[in-house]
């Protein structure tokens, strides 16, 4: 079967989960679903095999399977699905976060610019309206009150008339729509600096209240969304230590619990539940942190720019256009910049609101007081003191030659190095029926066929050593089972990418090998020689073809020549030259050679014809 069919069997196969799942009253997504196909199939206990093909009795089963899992009621494994496949669907860049919020802003403003560049007005009373729905685009805009306010309506309406009179909007409906949407741009940035500028200018102290000068959705979010995050992944870190105290009981095989019908298992699901709610919570803190330090940048920013603007204008009846304007367009970006963050943040909370009910089942199934009974007299420890009690084993890779160990010593950006298992013991999950302890690097990072594990023990470190690729697989099994650990573990390259076929050919099986492209450029100088251009060269092979199948077809016309090296001294030709002109050259003074210039004269050559004449020589010498 080739991989379009493949495909589309596949797509049939979630449709009709989906289907079934409506039609039971739940309603799931077809990305949740395609997960847990695959979840399903990579589950050994299934028994899909990859080796056989696959029947239509399989694909019932599959999808039998699919829904049961789906269906399941308080169950902290699916709860800890969804909330990972949420994540995944919401969670992004920060870039694309505000791209995304400047396309959303684009799109609420297209239809007001839209009326504004597309319009025709002829009388004085729609010339009014056009300047009001400018008005009315530039606050909508700049986020700096509303249109239905008459205040802010009239406070914007004397800004933009300093700048943009009523009388320019005739040459205005002159420009192209795309010189009409870049001046509104830029009548915006002006207008938004001005208001801020006088809002600024109205207070008598000379330090400015920049908290009055913020959008109100950031003074609102910026302290309440940081509090409620920290608040949230305080209580999700203290009940992770609590599971994980009560599964390290449970699960020491130096101490026997009398607790045997506890189970293990949907404690390890919870476990993981809250893992992976405490790792997402640390992301968005971590972006929350960082919009945090972006507004004081920006606060700082604009009180500078304030200052600055201020002392360009004081005492002065007028100032130029050109010093003054871009100092107004400043302060809009600046502004602009804090209502992104406000928005950022108001994205990164409604993320945080949305993961909540993906852990509610394991704390309807696990009580506060129910984990307390079974922790008795057990301490329940921190990362950070299981940390601080590791640090003092350390891995001697002298004893230990046969691999390669990272210490922080001997290793640059320590701390910054990509470790295996989102930094959990590979050991204790395989060891301790999946229970996830925090490693520790300061121990030895092992290096092993280019990638990094820590532990969280010496001991666990060198068994793992002793034969790493055993528990790799282990790990990989334990995923397998666990469907949640291939996200929370960041598994996703060890396992193989498994698509079901509803039908197979004989011979075909249930592993596709996934087709891995890449995007790569090759960037190389135009011309390394300047003096080797080659004016005739063409790269293109096709235009080679054109070329060639153009002068076959010149050859078969019925009239036609072609220039020869026989024949093109044949032509007329015509050069333009010009005639030499007279040069002379002027020195100084002229020259002469050292020898005496003679004078000779002869007397007696007319007269008789038998006289003798006589040969006088008047040569001087030269020293005379």
């Amino acid at each position: 079967m080739s991989r379009v069919n493949a495909e589309n069997v596949i797509k049939n196969i979630i449709r009709n989960i989906v289907q079934e799942c409506a039609v039971r009253g739940h309603a799931v997504s077809d990305t949740l679903v395609a997960f847990m196909v695959k979840a399903v199939v990579l589950d050994p206990r299934n028994g899909f095999n990859v080796d056989r093909t696959l029947t239509k009795q399989d694909v019932e089963k599959l999808e039998e399977l699919c829904l049961d899992k789906l269906m399941e009621e308080c169950s902290p494994s699916l709860d800890t699905i969804k909330m990972q496949v949420y994540f995944d669907l919401k969670y992004t860049s920060r870039r694309e976060f505000l791209d995304e919020i400047h396309r959303v802003l684009e799109s609420k403003l297209s239809s007001v610019s839209r009326e504004i560049t597309d319009s025709r007005v002829k009388t004085r009373e729609e010339l009014d309206a056009l300047y009001s729905k400018i008005i009315t685009y530039i606050l909508l805009r700049s986020g700096m009150g509303s249109p239905a306010d008459i205040n802010t309506v009239h406070e914007a309406r004397a800004a933009l008339q300093s700048i943009f009179p009523h009388t320019e909007l005739g040459a205005f409906m002159y420009f192209l729509k795309r010189d009409k949407e870049q001046q509104l741009n830029e009548l915006t940035m002006i207008v938004t600096g001005i208001r801020l500028f006088n809002k600024a200018k109205k207070k008598e102290e000379e330090e400015t209240d920049l908290s009055e000068l913020m959008p109100e959705a950031l003074n609102e979010a910026l302290p309440a969304v940081s509090t409620n995050l920290e608040n949230e992944l305080r209580v999700s870190q203290s009940l992770a230590w609590k599971y994980t105290a009560v599964l390290e009981k449970l699960t020491d095989p130096n101490s026997r619990s009398e607790d045997s019908n506890v189970p293990i298992v949907s404690l390890n699901q919870a476990l993981y539940n809250i893992r992976q709610h405490e790792g997402f919570l640390r992301m968005l803190l971590a972006d929350a942190c960082l919009c945090a330090k972006n507004v004081e940048i920006l606060q700082s920013e604009l009180s500078s720019n304030i200052k600055l603007l201020k002392e360009t204008m004081k005492s002065k009846t007028a100032v130029p256009t050109k010093v003054v304007f871009p100092l107004f367009k400043t302060l809009s970006k600046l502004w602009s910049g804090l209502q992104e963050e406000a928005e950022l943040l108001n994205i990164l909370n409604n993320i945080r609101l949305n993961l909540q009910p993906f852990i509610t089942s394991q704390a309807k199934i696990f009580s506060e007081d129910f984990l307390n009974k079974l922790l008795e007299a057990s301490e329940v420890k921190t990362d950070e003191q299981r940390t601080i009690e590791s640090s003092g084993e350390r891995i001697d890779p002298g004893e230990m030659k046969s691999h390669d160990w990272l210490l922080p010593e001997t290793t640059t950006s320590f701390n910054e190095l990509s470790l295996q298992y989102n930094r959990v013991c590979g050991y204790t999950l395989v060891t301790r029926d999946g229970l996830l302890l925090p490693g520790n690097p300061h121990i030895g990072i092992l290096k092993y066929k280019e990638k990094l594990y820590i532990f969280s023990s010496k001991e666990a470190a060198m068994k793992f050593s002793s034969s790493p690729d055993q528990f790799i697989e282990e790990v990989t099994e334990k995923a397998k089972i666990s469907a949640e650990l291939i996200q929370l573990l960041k598994l996703h390259q060890q396992i193989s990418c498994i698509s079901p076929y509803s039908e197979m050919q004989p011979g075909d099986s249930l592993m596709v090998k996934p087709i891995t492209k890449c995007e790569i450029s090759t960037q190389t100088d135009l011309h390394p020689l300047e003096t080797n251009i080659d004016k005739s060269y063409e790269w293109n092979e096709w235009e080679l073809r054109r070329k060639a199948l153009r002068l076959a077809d010149l050859f078969i016309k019925v009239s036609h020549s072609t220039q020869t090296d026989l024949s093109h001294m044949r032509r007329e030709n015509m050069t333009q030259t010009w005639l030499p002109k007279n040069s002379a050259c002027q020195t100084k003074r002229d020259g002469e050679s050292s020898m005496p210039q003679p004078q000779i004269y002869l007397a007696g050559l007319r007269g008789q014809r038998d006289g003798q004449f006589v040969k006088t020589n008047l040569t001087r010498l030269l020293d005379e």
